[in-house]
């Protein structure tokens, strides 16, 4: 069977039509036929590098949902013809403490979606059924595609931080990944403090799930807000006046960030010590958390605000998504 898809040959090279012929299907694994694959900000530093461990010809793809058409002699946890999603790993060895513990992630055997392996912007995709995960019915496929891995990216240092209902949460950031961040902690049930530089997105960040909305670029915003928090998840992928961001920790607060800023991060140490505040990060989900996320989005009518978008127009999406003009996220429907 050929598998047809969108591949870059090189760094920075547009993405042209790429068939190419799988494996024959192992016993562990299922073949999927997408029908939605989200467009993620990583997709592109995939696509340029920047990780310098991108493998060309490159498929990206790791938002994926669809339904399994095959599946190998080995799989009991999946039926043909049922809906699934995949997002940004895709196997793991299974027996090492991480594993056993529902950290895949830290796997030191994890494997990508679309790293070594061809992903999502494609018809079919083959995968461990291990890694794919059933979709509730309430969760329609297109919003639902970036939960995967966007979603998991920030539902998991809710779950890791022990954030609480009676916490109150700022969400840095009003882009693909914090206008699920904000949904997520609103129905978390915590007091939400939405953060953007200009006050641009204050009504769609208030309609998001924010109780309140602070632009930072105005003048004396980020001190009014001091010591207000008790957690500061940064969606943003930019750089930051780090020690400002600190200033709005409670003691014992804690700043996760899930977006990676350019540069090394310059945190001030006195404030960590004298309020025993923490700085740390999060990525994606293991396959349990990974299934609380999902069940946890349909419950509370959590999705992707979404614009789809053909398969063969991808370049195009991809230059909107480069040039932030998206909200809040690309969905590619092949």
């Amino acid at each position: 069977m050929t598998l047809h898809a969108y591949a870059a040959v090189s760094a920075g090279a547009p993405l042209v039509p790429f068939d190419y012929e799988p494996e024959p299907l192992a016993a562990h694994e299922v073949e999927i036929a997408i029908s939605h694959c989200g467009i993620c900000h990583s997709d592109l530093h995939l696509l340029d590098n920047d990780w310098h461990n991108t493998v060309y010809p490159l498929v990206p793809g790791h938002e994926i949902v669809g339904e399994i058409s095959a599946a190998g002699s080995a799989v009991s946890d999946a039926r043909i013809g049922s809906r699934v999603g995949v997002g940004w790993q895709r196997g793991s060895c299974g027996h090492c403490d991480d594993c056993i513990a529902g950290e895949e992630p830290f796997c030191p055997e994890n494997e990508a979606t679309c790293l070594g392996h061809y992903g999502g912007f494609a018809d079919r995709i083959r995968v461990s059924s291990r890694f794919c995960f059933a979709l509730p019915t309430a969760l329609p496929s297109a919003p639902a595609a970036p939960l995967l891995c966007g979603g998991a990216t920030v539902y998991t240092p809710l779950v890791a931080y022990g954030v609480r209902a009676d916490h109150r949460v700022g969400i840095v950031g009003v882009g693909g990944l914090g206008h699920l961040a904000l949904q997520f902690a609103r129905a978390w049930g915590c007091e939400v403090t939405a953060f953007s530089h200009t006050a641009d997105k204050r009504d769609e960040a208030l309609a998001l799930g924010a109780h309140r909305f602070v632009a930072t670029g105005e003048a004396g915003a980020l001190a009014a807000a001091a010591s207000s928090l008790d957690f500061l998840l940064s969606t943003a992928c930019a750089d930051l006046d780090w020690p400002s961001y600190l200033n709005l920790l409670r003691p014992r607060g804690v700043l996760c960030i899930v977006g990676v800023p350019p540069s090394p991060l310059s945190i001030p140490a006195l404030p960590l010590i004298v309020g025993r505040r923490a700085v740390g990060g999060s990525v994606i989900a293991g396959r349990r958390r990974m299934r609380d996320m999902l069940r946890f989005a349909a419950r509370h009518h959590i999705g992707a605000r979404v614009e789809e978008c053909g398969l063969a127009a991808v370049n195009g999406a991809l230059a909107r998504v480069r040039g932030g003009g998206v909200r809040y996220r690309v969905v590619l429907t092949p």
